[in-house]
């Protein structure tokens, strides 16, 4: 089984091409989802707790995804540690949900930071998503209900494009004038005749 990359810095629409993936009947597995169901396990509360303190725990003693995120953009030495603590179990049930997945070509794991966890090692081949900043920048804002400058510290918390462009095997431009489907369709057939 081929074991795929997807990645795009943050609003570059990764979601979106995974789910016409998906419509391709191709499984995919979302790390964020995945790492937030982690970060719920009582004993991974506790460690991250005393990693960014209590207050980062909503009423109900779960992390705050965003209480964590003004924490960790704005400094690299926590969000490095918070890493340490999360991306060993991510691996782990990924290598776990791989072996449910079955007559299948290819499984894509979906992952904002492929490359700045090393994660990118583990896979054959890697997509990247390519859109212009100010785009992911607007798409961010209305998403997350953010203002610019919070977007763009967590833009630089990632790798620039031209890095994981490079190094990726399959480039996808997600700028609103592209179309994706044929492009997404272009990337499926190259992999499954692979």
């Amino acid at each position: 089984m081929i074991k795929v990359g997807l990645t795009g810095n943050i609003g570059s629409g990764k979601t979106i091409v995974s789910n016409i993936f998906k419509v391709l009947r191709v499984p995919v597995y979302n790390a964020d989802l995945r790492a937030r169901v982690i970060m719920e396990k009582p004993e991974i509360i506790n460690k991250i707790s005393v990693l960014l303190g209590n207050e980062i725990l909503d009423e109900n003693g779960i992390p705050d995804k965003k209480k964590i995120a003004a924490i960790v953009f704005n400094d690299k030495s926590k969000l490095e540690k918070l890493n340490h603590i999360i991306h060993p179990l991510v691996i782990a049930d990924f290598e776990k949900w791989i072996k449910e997945q079955s007559g299948t070509g290819y499984v894509i794991m979906e992952s904002a930071i492929l490359f700045e966890t090393g994660y990118n090692e583990l896979f054959d081949k890697i997509i990247f998503i390519s859109a212009p900043e100010t785009l992911r920048v607007k798409r961010v804002m209305m998403r997350d209900g953010v203002n610019a400058v919070s977007v763009k510290s967590r833009i630089k918390q990632q790798l620039p494009e031209k890095n994981k462009i490079s190094k990726a095997d399959f480039v996808i431009v997600n700028n609103e004038r592209k179309l994706l489907i044929p492009q997404v369709l272009k990337v499926n057939k190259e992999i499954t005749e692979s």
